[in-house]
């Protein structure tokens, strides 16, 4: 259950809360499938400032207000949440891998399915996943295959050491860091210079993206964006984490973080040996995501305490700087990125955005009806808005600033990756 869970090794922190856990969510499996036929039907509700572009957008979009049903069963934010970890459908994609060296020397990779037949100057979308996730997981490769569908060409941008991406420098990501979201969006752009650029994320993605957003303000490159399950208020978030069962989605988290950090942990002890301030002992202890942030993540982005990296490192703080459409997501049943984060009037007041709340959905869930062993109903929201955000952009300059040379060192070799 836990390596599927959030991708993580076989180990829960007590006995009861394993079998509590497990039995929850094998619970959730049967009844859903013997109860499927009893449905309870939810329906979205939109909110945005009532500019020319929303109304286009919500007339384009049906799907975006549309009621969907959902099996009585999974009208809980934590069976949902688990269900959707446990059951949903994988599609086994298998990709193209490039590595893309930083100006640090770090690298990431950038994934994109392998047999789409796209032309060259479809649009492209960049794809966040959240914390510790990656091009594996199945809400990405559903996304990726409705993108397709949409004539959209999805890359999927795996941060720093995740989905088994290489590290060659002690620093992985943040919810603070945007230089490499910056680096790969340019990249990207010298890549497929007739393409539009868009690019959605989930949960921490989500979080980065709309700081990454909020900085570039009107020369940024991407041209509409999409953000889900966005966390916002990471102080409020962390707050959150330690409530009764949310504590098992924290101690997951920060297990899939340790399993991440152990295959470089030398890394940050040389570091540590040159006057870096990590904690490399504690950072292979840490129980929460609070105590894996304070030994190694606040440090390697220059924050003086978890808390001021929290406080400062917010999207909610970026809202009202995003200059690009931007469609948001949120569930208001959500446990890991609660709906009392969510910064509503910062949202309604800028009429660049777009927020979509579903009564249900969970987190990374949104197992809607007829098939909830399939992709989440978000996918269809989201190619129905870029799609919609093509025929609105038709006609209008393709954003690019200068003629973006790409003087960063890429490795062109090409791997093939079967998830």
């Amino acid at each position: 259950f836990v390596r599927r869970f959030l991708s993580l090794p076989r180990s829960t922190p007590r006995p009861k809360m394993r079998i509590a856990v497990i039995t929850a969510a094998v619970g959730a499996g049967v009844a859903s499938r013997v109860l499927a036929s009893t449905k309870r039907k939810k329906k979205p509700v939109v909110k945005g400032a009532p500019t020319a572009w929303n109304r286009a957008i919500q007339r384009l979009c049906p799907h975006l207000s549309e009621p969907y049903e959902l099996p009585w069963i999974l009208n809980n934010g934590h069976v949902e949440t688990i269900f959707a970890a446990l059951f949903r459908s994988n599609p086994h994609l298998t990709y193209e891998r490039e590595i893309i060296t930083m100006p640090d020397g770090g690298v990431v990779a950038l994934d994109t399915e392998a047999s789409t037949d796209l032309p060259t100057e479809a649009p492209v979308l960049v794809l966040l996943p959240g914390l510790t996730g990656g091009s594996g997981d199945t809400y990405v490769q559903h996304c990726v295959l409705h993108a397709k569908k949409a004539g959209i060409r999805a890359i999927v941008f795996n941060s720093r050491a995740t989905s088994d991406s290489p590290v060659t420098t002690a620093q992985f990501y943040s919810a603070s860091w945007t230089g490499d979201m910056r680096d790969v969006v340019k990249h990207v752009a010298a890549k497929y210079p007739s393409s539009r650029i868009f690019a959605a994320g989930w949960s921490l993605g989500a979080n980065i993206l709309t700081r990454y957003l909020g900085e570039e303000g009107d020369k940024c490159i991407v041209e509409a964006a999409a953000a889900l399950c966005n966390p916002f208020n990471l102080t409020v978030s962390d707050q959150n984490f330690q409530k009764w069962f949310n504590r098992l989605y924290d101690f997951n988290l920060a297990k899939s973080l340790r399993r991440i950090y152990k295959n470089h942990h030398h890394l940050f002890v040389e570091a540590a040996a040159r006057g870096a301030q990590y904690d490399p002992e504690r950072a292979l202890n840490a129980k929460t995501i609070r105590d894996f942030d304070d030994a190694i993540t606040r440090i390697s982005f220059g924050w003086d305490s978890v808390d001021q990296y929290y406080a400062q490192s917010s999207s909610s703080l970026s809202v009202p700087f995003v200059k690009v459409p931007l469609l948001v997501v949120q569930s208001h049943d959500d446990p890991i990125a609660p709906s009392h984060a969510i910064p509503f009037d910062d949202l309604e007041a800028n009429e660049k955005c777009l927020l979509v709340m579903t009564p249900s959905g969970g987190h990374l869930g949104w197992c809607a009806s007829p098939d909830v062993l399939g992709p989440p109903w978000t996918d269809l929201a989201v190619s129905q808005y870029f799609s919609a955000c093509l025929q609105l952009l038709e006609g209008t300059p393709i954003k690019r600033l200068g003629s973006h040379q790409d003087d960063r060192t890429t490795h062109s070799r090409t791997v093939l990756v079967q998830e």
